[in-house]
């Protein structure tokens, strides 16, 4: 009899994807970093193109290579990699402009989005529960928009515009969200992130006649190891479901907060105002409701289900 792939170890998963959030918010610090100097076609080229040797070496060591990179629908890893790309790089011109903790927060819309789209594209059905909570979630984007609003020509304004580039990349990873329900049906959770990586790098290459630049030694590295930390953090989290339902770990994905106002504090002299804060406790509260929800879902669901073994006939 095969071994299970999977078991009940809640500490370690816990730990696995603390770690991986801890890991994803370094390296949106590098990328900050990065932005200030390097065009955004040129830190999405180093972010995804060195994801690639780690996840093979990954697959590898697990002897699932090749078996993992099979894929059954090309076309679907084009579409996540074109939707997907689009999103990072808005995400990386952001970071350029707005301090870190800011674009954490706002970032944290994406399930909000990804509830509507669910509706709209997908017909699924939104009750009261969920309705409150895109309602709370919305509040609190528009409260953290606030102090971006004010004033003529704001909308000019730089600040603004990153405010908006978070957003519209929070919306399409709420559309890649709902796509990669569709992949994980036929397609390797490795396959889904390698061939993004291929896509996002060849999609990149399409800015250099844009301008890129020839960076220093300690920039180059930099610019690698952004690569190199995002596919640690990906392997961390993907290995923390083995050992804890999403249900469990969805809640500390918000851990990432505490580390942008640490990181934003100690490496770029950046402090959040009380509006913002108040705004992303808004949508970290709605963000729980619907992990709350769904998690009673997934009960009543379970429950629904016959005992008997269902390969049993």
């Amino acid at each position: 009899m095969a071994k299970s792939l999977t078991s009940h170890r809640p500490i370690l998963a816990i730990t696995l994807k603390v770690t991986a959030i801890g890991l994803f918010t370094i390296m949106s610090g590098l990328i900050k970093e990065i932005t200030q100097t390097v065009p955004t076609g040129q830190a999405v080229f180093f972010r995804s193109f060195f994801v690639l040797p780690v996840i093979l070496v990954w697959l590898a060591a697990r002897g699932d290579l090749p078996s993992g990179l099979r894929t059954r629908s090309p076309m679907l890893h084009f579409w996540r990699g074109v939707v997907g790309t689009t999103a990072m790089g808005l995400n990386f011109a952001a970071l350029a402009i707005l301090p870190l903790p800011e674009v954490t927060a706002l970032g944290y819309a994406t399930p909000i989005f990804t509830l509507v789209l669910a509706a709209v594209l997908l017909g699924e059905r939104i009750r009261i529960i969920r309705i409150s909570a895109v309602a709370i979630g919305l509040v609190g984007v528009l409260i953290m928009l606030s102090p971006r609003l004010g004033g003529a020509g704001s909308f000019q304004d730089m600040a603004f515009i990153g405010a908006m580039l978070v957003l519209a990349a929070a919306a399409l990873r709420g559309f890649v969200q709902i796509h990669i329900r569709k992949m994980v049906q036929s397609e390797e959770t490795a396959a889904i992130v390698f061939y993004f990586s291929v896509t996002a790098s060849l999609l990149s290459l399409l800015t250099l006649p844009f301008g890129w630049v020839k960076p220093d030694m300690p920039l180059l590295l930099l610019m690698i190891s952004t690569g190199f930390i995002g596919a640690i953090a990906q392997i961390l989290i993907t290995s923390s479901y083995r050992f804890a339902p999403a249900s469990l770990l969805a809640p500390y994905d918000y851990v990432s907060m505490l580390f942008a106002l640490i990181i934003g504090y100690v490496w770029f002299s950046e402090w959040p105002s009380l509006v913002m804060l108040l705004g992303a406790a808004l949508v970290i509260v709605a963000n729980g409701i619907v992990i709350w929800r769904e998690s009673r879902l997934g009960l009543e669901r379970g429950k629904a289900k016959p005992l008997t073994d269902p390969k049993g006939g």
